[in-house]
């Protein structure tokens, strides 16, 4: 069955961005951008990997959740279809869809990926934000932290408050890069 994976970029103090959303304080440079580029190119804007030359290959993700003030990032930077490599939804009962490409549904999330994860395919990429992972959190299967070692001292949390009670997870992979970002990602430890 395909899983639900939150893959965000995060600081130290657990921001997903600085206030008034911006996230221009996580490093856009580095041997952890080559990381990903090696290995989720599908994890990049579009426009970034055609300057790169690189053609994603789509081996984790065939599809990207996201909320509506994350993929506004994009949109306010003239990206209407940032990630045309995968299946784009936005999740909004506010807004239409600027482009084909882009499914803005209001569809209740929870039920959007219980719908998408019954479907066959690969792994889902919930690319944020805070408020929207908050409220799939009973459907996260794992968690691939960008952690970049700096921090905001406010912005947009990780996860909205009142996501629930505390949890464990389990450290599946870890890599430190030269750049002090250091990738880790978690799954559910088993409940006990």
């Amino acid at each position: 069955m395909r899983e639900l994976v939150y893959f965000v970029a995060v600081s130290l103090d657990g921001y997903i961005a600085g206030p008034g959303g911006a996230v221009d304080a996580f490093a856009q440079v580095g041997d952890h951008i080559d990381g990903l580029l090696r290995d989720y190119p599908e994890t990049l804007p579009e426009p970034f990997l055609k300057a790169v030359g690189v053609v994603p290959k789509c081996e984790h993700f065939d599809t990207v959740v996201m909320g509506y003030n994350t993929y506004k990032l994009g949109l306010d930077a003239g990206l209407a279809s940032p990630y045309p490599h995968l299946r784009q939804f936005v999740c909004s009962r506010q807004h239409a869809s600027p482009s084909a490409e882009i499914a803005v549904t209001p569809e209740a999330p929870e039920s959007l990926v219980r719908r998408l994860k019954s479907e066959p395919g690969k792994d889902i990429w919930l690319c944020g934000g805070g408020q929207l992972a908050a409220s799939l959190w009973g459907e996260v299967d794992r968690l691939f932290l960008k952690v970049n070692p700096l921090l905001l001292h406010g912005g947009v949390p990780m996860l909205a408050s009142g996501a629930g009670t505390a949890e464990a997870f389990r450290l599946i992979h870890s890599r430190v890069f030269d750049s002090g970002v250091v990738f880790n990602e978690y799954r559910r430890a088993d409940p006990t």
